[in-house]
């Protein structure tokens, strides 16, 4: 089988994406369910969680509309594509070719537009925050102190993941009409 079947019931080629097959419902639902850092946090902690996280760190930065949405999709590929933690997805080429596709094509779908590489740097600098965060609020050892650069305040709470669903969903839709 070349396709896996998502809670909407769409048929989604995660190697070939079509775009249209793309749905905020498909991503909510599975970035709520599965659980950070391979699940070795202290308790469930959704990838949806983070991403909200990022989202609202975005917002509090007073970044663009794109980089705030960018934020809230940046982990969407692995709703489709599963995640692999760092230190090993760095050794499957292949992988982290198919993410990238599948990741352009999420944030291409929603933001209407290829994110520029100085939008992306930002993204990717509050993901590297917000990680620094998790690690010192949800493990028995800091990676670095990146976290103190962060200007919300965040707790890492276990959430209900229908909970965490709904407002992945309404955030998104906010920001996706702020761009339309």
């Amino acid at each position: 089988m070349s396709y896996i079947t998502t809670v909407t019931g769409k048929h989604f080629y995660p190697l070939n994406p079509n775009p249209q097959d793309i749905d905020i419902e498909d991503i909510a639902h599975a970035l709520s369910l599965i659980c950070r850092a391979n699940g070795h946090f202290k308790y469930f902690y959704s990838v949806a969680q983070h991403c909200i996280a990022c989202a609202n760190e975005a917002i509090e930065r007073g970044y663009s509309p794109e980089v705030i949405l960018g934020c809230l999709l940046h982990d969407a590929s692995e709703a489709y594509l599963c995640d692999v933690t760092r230190p090993v997805k760095k050794h499957i080429p292949q992988y982290l070719q198919a993410e990238e596709k599948l990741q352009e094509v999420i944030w291409k779908r929603f933001i209407g537009r290829e994110l520029t590489d100085a939008e992306k740097k930002l993204i990717f600098e509050i993901d590297d925050d917000i990680l620094s965060m998790e690690f010192h609020l949800l493990m028995p050892e800091d990676l670095n102190e990146d976290y103190r650069k962060l200007q919300g305040s965040y707790t890492c709470e276990h959430q209900d993941p229908q909970e965490v669903k709904s407002r992945f969903i309404q955030m998104a839709t906010l920001d996706i009409a702020v761009e339309r």
